[in-house]
């Protein structure tokens, strides 16, 4: 499956022009944002100066822009654009995954929810003790 998952989503970079980093920050921003520069830089684990290389360019791609916070007029936001290259192609997956999972009834989509949220956990939790540059 996840190798399943990382061919989407190569395929989906190609033809958006994205790196890896670009996708899993968008990824982010739609699921999670807006953020400011800083909080992105520390959620994905990569330098404030990478982060701002990073949103330079999915800005430029036309997938996110900045905004000024509506509560703090002096703090930028990075929010998804919903008219962002590429959203046709993620909402066509969520279709997909909805007729797919529709097969499964409220018992079984419970437990397909543990096991998918306890996969998650420890993967997060190897990741970690890995450490921010993949040492144990």
């Amino acid at each position: 499956m996840s190798t399943a998952v990382v061919l989407f989503h190569e395929a989906v970079g190609r033809q958006l022009g994205l790196s890896a980093a670009d996708q899993r920050a968008l990824s982010l921003i739609r699921r999670e944002g807006p953020f400011t520069a800083g909080v992105l830089a520390q959620r994905i684990g990569v330098t404030s100066g990478a982060a701002t290389g990073l949103i330079d360019r999915l800005e430029r791609g036309g997938h996110v822009r900045r905004a000024a916070d509506a509560g703090d007029r002096r703090r930028i936001l990075v929010e998804a654009r919903p008219d962002a290259p590429g959203t046709g192609a993620l909402e066509e997956l969520g279709r997909a995954m909805g007729v797919f999972m529709a097969r499964y009834d409220a018992d079984e989509l419970a437990v397909i929810e543990d096991y998918v949220r306890g996969t998650i956990e420890v993967l997060g939790e190897q990741t970690r003790r890995l450490g921010p540059r993949g040492e144990a």
